[in-house]
């Protein structure tokens, strides 16, 4: 009996690898478009259309899994509504290959360029990342990420979506929402075309999302690819503390919890008489 004969995926390499990055082609996207990304608001952000050849991306949208095909991770609550992968052996072939790629040197190199982030690091586990789905009336509702990667002890940095739906009409909806600084205003939104990769720096005030229901027919779906990548440190300017994925009502109501308890000092003060005051501060002078 042959190696191949006795191999129990002895056909784990009929798809011959098809798809390497040029490095060529990715300088040349980095020097075109650095300058854009790096002064891009509402934070650094670049919007790349026709990103990879065609065919490339029809065979992954051929082996991508329906909704009930794979056991989905699903989220259904009020931050969002929407099915992931739970790990790269769900995926296709072709789809784990392209994804092997864009985790690759060639590509991390394109990334620092592009961005201006120096030691970036890939995510060999694609936490959080991967395949993702969205049904008809599903959402995601505004959020900054998750910034610590708590398997590998690293700060989160970039996120880079590679969008794969077809004809996909802008009364559909899908659009990803980029927010300002305190999440009180969208200032730019972005449809989720066939072959678009959107690229964006993450921090703690980077507010994306896609809050809207998505009124698509109900045999389509809003189909991605995720890779978040990181770094051993971050600018201290970049962040507030560690923490999971925050929505922004989350945010809001905790902005409103402290705004509350600022006003209910201000009117215990202005109860107090002020003899108590001055006591108060005399007493607080004493050595």
């Amino acid at each position: 009996m042959t190696q191949t004969e006795n191999h129990p995926q002895k056909n784990h390499r009929d798809i011959p690898l098809k798809f390497c990055f040029n490095p060529d082609y990715l300088d040349e996207l980095a020097t075109k478009y650095q300058d854009t990304y790096q002064q891009a608001q509402p934070f650094p952000h670049i919007v790349i259309d026709d990103f990879l050849p065609e065919s490339v991306l029809d065979s992954i949208l051929s082996e991508f899994p329906d909704p009930k095909k794979i056991d989905w991770q699903k989220f259904d609550g009020a931050g969002s509504k929407k099915l992931a992968s739970k790990t790269e052996l769900q995926m296709g072939e072709m789809t784990r290959i392209l994804l092997y790629q864009l985790n690759s040197s060639t590509f991390i190199s394109f990334l620092e360029k592009l961005t201006g982030i120096s030691g970036i690091i890939p995510d060999p586990h694609f936490v959080g990342g991967g395949l993702h789905q969205i049904e008809t009336g599903g959402y995601l509702k505004v959020h900054v990420d998750f910034n610590r990667h708590t398997r590998l002890n690293l700060d989160r940095r970039l996120n880079l979506l590679l969008y794969l739906n077809k004809d996909w009409q802008d009364e559909y909806g899908g659009h990803l929402e980029l927010w300002n600084r305190d999440a009180t205003r969208c200032e730019k939104q972005i449809l989720p075309l066939f072959n678009r990769c959107v690229i964006f720096s993450t921090t703690d005030f980077s507010y994306h999302g896609h809050p809207h229901p998505l009124t698509c027919p109900e045999d389509r779906t809003r189909k991605s690819l995720a890779l978040y990548y990181y770094s051993n440190g971050r600018p201290a300017e970049e962040i507030s503390d560690s923490h999971t994925t925050q929505f922004q009502a989350d945010i809001n109501e905790q902005l409103k919890k402290k705004q509350s308890k600022v006003t209910g000092k201000n009117v215990f003060k202005k109860l107090l008489p002020p003899i108590l005051i001055d006591v108060k501060n005399a007493l607080s002078k004493k050595p």
